[in-house]
């Protein structure tokens, strides 16, 4: 179990910010491509009853081409200033053995969604620059996570990012935004 702060960066360009990454010394540490599989009961209980929700991941590191499946847990604290999420996550050896388990005790894929993610690191802050398929949510933005308030502003300076751009919106939040829900 593990505390995660984060925000979102909205109104990107992927090609300027990897060069303001790049030029300011963050490190590239991951290439993947990665399917989301969103979790839920018909009447959206870990959602609306928990403010969680429930995913699969499927990523696939461009770099080694091997391929892990992940599923979290994530619970929303906070998102006063900085999203705080508790996360709970644990690796699974066969998506379609766990899939027809969710399934029997009532849970399903309510939302599918592809993404392409690049991962940095400078002094222990993490950029991830997303880009999902059209459908799932049609801009690219960068989530940035933290240790601690004082790092995410550390992050902001250094990449001179306009305050308007942050959210601390999940995607489901987003989506919710531009009228994608499912």
């Amino acid at each position: 179990m593990e505390k995660e702060l984060e925000v979102k960066i909205l109104n990107i360009v992927k090609d300027e910010i990897q060069k303001k990454l790049s030029n300011v010394g963050a490190s590239l540490i991951k290439r993947e491509e990665q399917i989301n599989y969103l979790l839920d009961s018909k009447d959206n209980s870990i959602q609306c009853k928990n403010n969680s929700y429930l995913r699969l991941r499927e990523t696939k590191d461009l770099d080694t081409d091997q391929t892990k499946y992940t599923l979290t847990l994530k619970e929303n604290v906070s998102k006063d200033g900085i999203r705080e999420n508790i996360e709970i996550s644990s690796d699974i050896e066969d998506k379609k053995a766990l899939l027809y388990i969710m399934k029997v005790l009532g849970y399903d894929v309510i939302q599918k969604g592809f993404k392409e993610r690049i991962s940095y690191i400078y002094d222990e802050i993490r950029f991830d620059i997303d880009t999902w398929d059209e459908s799932t949510y049609p801009y690219t933005y960068m989530e940035i996570e933290v240790k601690s308030q004082d790092d995410l502003i550390k992050a902001i300076k250094l990449l001179n990012i306009d305050e308007k751009n942050i959210s601390t919106k999940s995607i489901v939040d987003l989506r919710k935004d531009l009228g994608l829900t499912t």
